[in-house]
């Protein structure tokens, strides 16, 4: 498939992001936009197009599809190839297991770069992993919703956290999760296949959400419910315009802000909720 759209549209990861949900298999930016390859066993163009646009409201860019049968390839190879490893917070280095070590960082880690969203290149993981790099976590409870590989609970497990929770609805993400686990040798990550619905017996100090706009607005309150009093939400995946209504949004539910970061249009927000009276 051929998306053509401005390369530095923000909109372009959105879309990316939801064809991988779909089942395409790997991206290739091309100078008039992407390419994302999927198996033609599993692709339903009507699928494809309806949730394109679904996905995005009046504001969207102006998008010319095209669809083509090629030869049959290991794509998972091919975007290996393209895999580079990635420096985050300054303190966070993270390569895959065919990249030689580094040593050069505090904490260095072993991400096996398969389709699963989180690998530390995406603007909303690098600005999580900045955030998280920043807190002391030592014997902190953390949540980690919509875990992709696992990164981000990894980081936090590595700076102290115990326990951790990671939790994705995707079962490749929850599998892949797994792997990175046991390969970064944080035994104690317990990683569970769901979403927010699973939510309820346990509370956190921490919780970590790099989902969604639509995602985070809906499950807020039920984060805001298991998070405990002074505990802190760090949220991305949505942009800098989006700052305003998320922020009214979490203050509704009784957090206050704290700090931001932002990257190439995306933004990651931090939340305390406020200590009753």
């Amino acid at each position: 498939m051929l998306c053509e759209m401005n390369p530095a549209d923000p909109w372009r990861e959105i879309y990316i992001s939801e064809l991988a949900v779909l089942g395409f298999e790997s991206f290739e930016e091309t100078p008039g936009g992407f390419k994302a390859y999927i198996e033609k066993s599993r692709f339903n163009q009507e699928e494809v197009l309806s949730a394109l646009r679904e996905v995005v409201d009046d504001a969207r860019p102006e998008v010319k599809v095209e669809f083509q049968t090629i030869e049959g390839e290991n794509w998972n190879a091919v975007w290996e190839s393209n895999f580079e490893p990635v420096v985050l917070g300054e303190k966070c280095y993270v390569r895959a297991p065919f990249h030689e070590p580094s040593g050069a960082y505090p904490l260095e880690l072993v991400i096996e770069p398969k389709m699963s969203f989180g690998t530390g290149h995406h603007e909303t993981t690098a600005l999580m992993a900045a955030l998280i790099l920043e807190e002391n976590l030592q014997n902190k409870s953390v949540l980690d919703m919509g875990c992709g590989t696992g990164l981000l609970g990894i980081i936090a497990a590595k700076l102290g956290a115990n326990p951790v929770t990671s939790i994705d609805n995707d079962v490749s993400a929850y599998e892949n999760s797994q792997e990175n686990i046991m390969r970064n040798e944080c035994p104690h990550i317990q990683v569970m296949l769901g979403d927010a619905k699973l939510l309820g017996k346990d509370s956190y100090d921490v919780i970590i959400a790099n989902i969604t706009k639509n995602i985070l607005l809906h499950d807020l309150p039920i984060y805001v419910s298991v998070l405990l009093a002074g505990g802190k939400l760090f949220m991305s995946g949505f942009f800098e315009i989006d700052k305003e209504e998320m922020v009214m949004h979490a203050e509704n539910f009784g957090l206050e802000l704290l700090g931001e970061k932002s990257q190439s249009g995306w933004l990651a927000l931090s939340f305390r909720r406020k200590l009753p009276y």
